[in-house]
């Protein structure tokens, strides 16, 4: 069966413009992110790939020393809900949230709770 397209000049089927309009605000700079990656900083010192004199930041999770570029600002609770989309005005509320509600991970722990935030939904959409 083929899905209807009644957006972008019947090109887009409304999942594509869902990941359109999300990928735009994802792309959005909120400060609030960049303070909670600043507030994980413990010193300076040196990466370990390059030996190169960096600062290094303390993931949340297991609590080894990462440089700058292998930290990411992650949502304690998802911004997608993993029982599925709910409205745009919570997902813009959880996506833009304040320092509470977000933890610095290395990109390891933050791709580990990623992936399992995705099974779940997975899960929760099969049981549907």
């Amino acid at each position: 069966m083929k899905k209807p397209k009644p957006f972008n000049g019947g090109q887009w089927t409304v999942a594509r413009k869902r990941s359109f309009i999300m990928s735009a605000l994802r792309r959005a700079q909120w400060p609030v992110k960049y303070s909670c990656l600043r507030s994980a900083f413990v010193r300076d010192g040196v990466n370990p790939k390059t030996g190169r004199k960096c600062k290094l930041h303390e993931c949340e999770e297991c609590h080894e020393l990462f440089p700058a570029k292998d930290m990411r600002a992650d949502h304690i609770t998802p911004i997608v809900p993993v029982t599925g989309f709910d409205t745009w005005d919570s997902t813009i509320d959880r996506l833009f949230c304040e320092a509470e509600g977000l933890q610095a991970l290395c990109v390891d722990c933050h791709a580990v709770k990623t992936k399992a935030e995705n099974e779940e939904r997975r899960e929760n959409k099969r049981n549907k």
